[in-house]
């Protein structure tokens, strides 16, 4: 019997390759998926964004407990952290979820395959990938193939993971005791949401970060309102700070760190590498088939996500762009779509991004530095929760909304929120953007009150000075 040639063969079961396996099927496609895990859903459902998302959840909530309820005349006494259990409802949400994955797979037709990839040179027109497991090895041959491996901790030459002592985010989700003291090399998204974590679980946390704010990609002063916030709950950050070398030792770790001033020594019992992550490509075998990724680890492609090798696409965090599961799953869809015929596209000028500390902080769209840069006439219009009667009564008023939009016209070039439930409140505002929406048709729509969203109607009248409760 001869084997069967999938139509796609898709390599890497996370938000985008599971995402464009399923479109390829409803529309029509034979698709084959390989993912090296026993489970799929990529490092987004297993070590990344759904396991850290609960985790911050719970720790949140044992934070309110300890430190907010008194204010809403709630008492409450003889509080304890049962960690196991914490965990355990962590993994119960990540094999709830993975098993979807799973389920949907079942449910389009799809072929799943466990395994490592490595391609291999092609005997005929099709494309050949080995899949060896710890058992078996097989080879499989498909028309296409979709590259969607994802990312790794990016791991510096002077602070090798141990996977004990020197941890990546995939040991800080998965401790069984409280750290005594974390240091945390990096002031970015995985950095500031586990320092989140364990901070409010009762460690104490150290932020180091080389650059002069946290979040370098955010807004200047969304970075300034979240790091007195962190602050004010506990976390010592350090800015301008390099960590240059460590001394193992029987408690943990010491660390040298050099700032202007000069050098100070730190002593830790975890140490928390989070300075970036590195596209996953390193053991795919590229160079059987003529493809050298950019020293990133990433992989150059046209408009329909093809590589340099016909055939041969790739997509998420082994393209540049920003590395973000809801971006690999919109270019698997679009990936999918533009394979049949359709002429799809991702607006990548709109595409969101969230760090889920306390406050929370999301944007979408240009930045003001950028603006300025460009030299690009706007305005900006800002509203504080403050002055939002929703957050007062939920006692979560610390930040703001702010809209910039083009000084003629009106069109909103970018939103950027410090505060409660800014990870919600962004989907209105790429919403308006994606279809060129001004600050006059945000102000325009009657939005319920008490609500959170109001200030972004109200950021969007201060663009102008037409702010009601400003």
């Amino acid at each position: 019997m001869a084997e069967p040639i999938f139509d796609l063969l898709v390599i890497g079961a996370g938000p985008g390759g599971y995402v464009a396996a399923i479109r390829a099927a409803q529309l029509g496609f034979s698709v084959a998926i390989i993912e090296k895990r026993t489970t799929l859903g990529g490092v987004c459902l297993n070590e990344g964004c759904i396991p850290s998302k609960a985790l911050l959840e719970s720790s949140e909530q044992f934070a309110k407990v300890n430190h907010e309820l008194a204010e809403h005349g709630i008492e409450v006494s003889n509080v304890h952290l049962n960690l196991a259990r914490m965990m355990n409802r962590k993994e119960a949400i990540i094999k709830k979820l993975t098993g979807g994955v799973s389920g949907l797979m079942k449910k389009n037709g799809i072929t799943v395959i466990t395994g490592q990839a490595v391609l291999t040179e092609k005997k005929t027109e099709n494309h050949r990938v080995v899949v060896t497991d710890a058992e078996t090895t097989q080879e499989l041959s498909a028309k296409r193939l979709l590259l969607a491996t994802g990312s790794e901790a990016m791991e510096l030459p002077h602070l090798p993971f141990d996977h004990k002592t020197v941890i990546s985010a995939r040991e800080a989700l998965c401790l069984r005791e409280v750290p005594e003291h974390l240091l945390v090399v990096g002031g970015g998204v995985i950095g500031l949401e586990m320092g989140s974590v364990w901070s409010r679980l009762g460690a104490q946390v150290t932020v180091v970060e080389m650059l002069p704010q946290l979040l370098p990609q955010s807004d200047q002063q969304l970075a300034q309102l979240l790091q007195r916030s962190l602050k004010k709950q506990g976390l010592t950050i350090h800015l301008k700070t390099r960590l240059d070398k460590i001394e193992k030792t029987a408690d943990g770790v010491v660390a040298t760190l050099t700032t202007a001033k000069g050098e100070q020594q730190l002593s830790c019992d975890k140490l928390l590498v989070a300075t970036g992550r590195r596209a996953r490509t390193t053991d795919l075998g590229l160079e059987t088939v003529g493809l050298q990724p950019n020293p990133q680890g990433q992989l150059a492609v046209d408009e329909n996500y093809q590589t340099a090798v016909a055939g041969i696409y790739a997509i998420g965090d082994l393209i540049p762009g920003p590395m973000l599961a809801h971006k690999a799953s919109e270019e698997g869809v679009v990936f999918a779509e533009r394979l049949a015929g359709q002429k799809s596209a991702v607006n990548y000028d709109v595409i969101p991004s969230v760090t889920y500390t306390w406050p929370e902080v999301a944007s979408v769209g240009r930045s003001e530095a950028g603006l300025k840069r460009d030299q690009i006439a706007y305005k900006a219009g800002k509203f504080f929760f403050a002055a939002s009667g929703r957050a007062l009564c939920s006692g979560m008023s610390d930040g703001f909304v702010k809209v910039l939009a083009a000084a003629e016209s009106g069109r909103i070039l970018g939103v950027h929120i410090v505060g409660p439930h800014a990870s919600e409140l962004i989907a209105e505002a790429t919403t308006v953007m994606s279809f060129a929406g001004s600050i006059h048709d945000l102000a325009a729509t009657c939005h319920a009150h008490p609500t959170l969203a109001e200030a972004l109607k109200e950021a969007a009248l201060a663009v102008n000075n037409e702010a009601i409760h400003a």
